[in-house]
Parts: structure tokens; C-alpha cells; sequence
């Protein structure tokens, strides 16, 4: 989990992926040689922030977001959400701006006709447009760990895992998904016209619910609100069936991920969602069970052999 601690640690609110690029193309540039195959490292201009890694002869690609939800600085103290995050009181932040770093705490203002309004509260005047996202804390037991950013830094460090032994596969990591979703479908082009990768993973996490509960293992998304396509979903569902290895089934009507960018783009590409399922969504208390994460890492493992 060390690594994952350190993903954890990486600001990078949507828009501002720039440090985690760098953070794992280091990691990765150390720890490839390791790895059963080398990938191709795809990166740079036509690819904004993004990080492509290609295996062998791909025939799948798992996306994985490196973005987080936060807070832009406004006018007179005001915070405008980033993505969705909840607004809690007294919620500690952290960020940098042309003064230097900044520590600080998000105060709820509700006015008398019930509206909310978000500030920060600090001993100087932050600038303009400076991100702010929660401040690190990552609590960990035999059972679960407690962070803020398990989503998505639990599925990027999925995708990482799964690098170790893959052979014929492709790994996007990818941009904006919390605010609006933006760079999934130019690096699905790249890999469907270069490479003729026509199906897809979504490696992001979900969330625990009447129906998904935490330590019966990863969650496969027959639909949030939108659909992957039927047969595709049934493959998956057969091999991992087949595999033993435990899985639940989710059917929501709301969520989104890459899976619905791809969906909504004009190209062919099939794609399902499967993460393991967190409580505490988009605060910095996020929740999820290890039995879970394991399930989800070997799921994983299984999908990319044999899709």
C-alpha cells in the first residue's frame, strides 16, 4: 500500500494532472525493466497529459483517470467545485500558488434563504484560479484503508499492479474524468487506428450501495447512467464467472466514468466498468475493503489473459 500512499500524495485536481504524469512516468521508467514485458511509452504533443503504455500486441485497454475532485479559488474568498466534491465544514485543504504553499480550511456558509456558499479560511489572499484539494491522510488497518482519492488513485495504482505481468495489453491513464470527462476518446482513436484495440476496462472506483457491499469483492457495472454493450458484458461476466474469483453485479441509474466519454464519442469501442466499491464518496474519508482491492487487481489479471 506504500505506493498507493504516495499516489495519495500527488495533487492533481482535474486540469492539473501534470504532476501525476510526471510521477508515474518515473515510477515507471524505474520499475519497467522488472516488468514481464517493456512497454511503449506514448506520450507528449496530441496527448495533453495523458500517459499511453502498449504491450505486446494489445487487444484491450484499461483507462484509468489521474484526476481528483477539489476547488478553484474564486473572487473575495470563494471556492467553486472542481468535479463533485462534498463541501463539509471545516474540511482541512492543501495547494501552492505564486506565494508560496498554502494549508487551509474550507468554511459552509448557508445564507438565510438556504443557499450554501463555500470559502476559504486563511491569513492571506490566495490567488485567483489557485486548485485546492483535500490534504492528505492515509489510514490504513488488516482490513481497509481510509484515504482521500481512492478514487481514482486506487484505480490508477490497479492499473500499475496489473503492469507487473502483462503481456498483450494497454494502459491509458487519463485526464478531466471528474469534471466532465475529456481525453478518453483522442487516445482510444490512437489505439483503435494504430493498434486495432476495439474493447476497454474502466479501472475507476464505485460505490457501496443497497446492492454493492464492502468485503464480497470488485463490482462489475452492468450500467450507471449509461450502457455498456450487452454482449460484451456478457464475456466478461462468463469469464469471470469461470474464474472463482468473487465479484458482485451493480445496476444503478446514475455515475459516470471514461466508460460513458467512450459511449458518447463516435467511436466503436466497447467497455465496461469494474472497481471495488468505496463508502464515503468524494470526501476525505473515502472507504474501501483490501478483499476487494484484491479481487479487483486479479479480475483484472484474468480480463486482459483471456478477453
Amino acid at each position: 500500500m506504500e505506493l498507493l500512499k504516495q499516489l495519495v500524495d500527488v495533487r492533481s485536481a482535474s486540469g492539473d494532472e501534470f504532476r501525476m504524469k510526471e510521477f508515474l512516468l518515473d515510477y515507471i521508467k524505474k520499475e519497467q525493466s522488472n516488468w514481464k514485458v517493456e512497454p511503449v511509452i506514448i506520450e507528449g504533443r496530441g496527448f495533453q497529459d495523458c500517459l499511453i503504455l502498449v504491450f505486446g500486441k494489445p487487444r484491450t485497454a484499461i483507462y484509468a483517470h489521474m484526476d481528483s475532485i477539489g476547488f478553484s479559488v474564486g473572487y473575495d474568498s470563494e471556492l467553486i467545485k472542481i468535479g463533485g466534491p462534498r463541501a463539509i465544514d471545516g474540511i482541512q485543504l492543501v495547494g501552492s500558488d505564486s506565494k508560496g504553499e498554502i494549508e487551509t480550511e474550507l468554511m459552509l456558509i448557508e445564507g438565510e434563504d438556504g443557499s450554501e456558499h463555500i470559502q476559504y479560511v486563511f491569513n492571506r489572499t490566495i490567488d485567483r484560479g489557485t486548485m485546492l484539494t483535500f490534504k492528505p491522510d492515509f489510514r490504513e488497518n488488516s482490513d481497509w484503508i481510509q484515504s482521500p482519492y481512492i478514487d481514482n488513485r486506487l484505480g490508477v495504482w490497479n492499473a500499475l499492479m496489473v503492469a507487473k505481468n502483462l503481456e498483450h495489453g494497454a494502459i491509458v491513464f487519463s485526464t478531466y474524468e471528474e469534471h466532465g470527462g475529456n481525453s478518453v476518446a483522442f487516445c482510444a482513436k490512437y489505439l483503435m487506428e494504430k493498434y486495432s484495440v476495439y474493447q476497454s476496462l474502466i479501472s475507476d472506483i464505485t460505490w457501496v450501495t443497497s446492492g454493492v457491499v464492502h468485503g464480497k469483492g470488485v463490482a462489475i457495472s452492468m450500467r450507471d447512467i449509461c450502457l455498456p454493450r450487452k454482449t460484451y458484458l456478457d464475456r466478461i461476466i462468463n469469464i469471470a464467472d469461470k474464474s472463482g474469483i468473487d465479484f458482485q453485479l451493480e445496476v444503478e441509474s446514475a455515475g459516470g466514468s471514461d466508460g460513458g466519454v467512450l459511449q458518447k464519442s463516435d467511436l466503436p469501442i466497447d467497455w465496461c466498468f469494474i472497481g471495488a466499491p468505496e463508502d464515503n464518496v468524494h470526501t476525505p474519508d473515502e472507504k474501501v475493503f483490501k478483499y476487494d482491492i484484491m479481487t479487483m487487481v486479479e479480475l483484472y489479471k484474468v480480463l486482459m489473459k483471456d478477453l
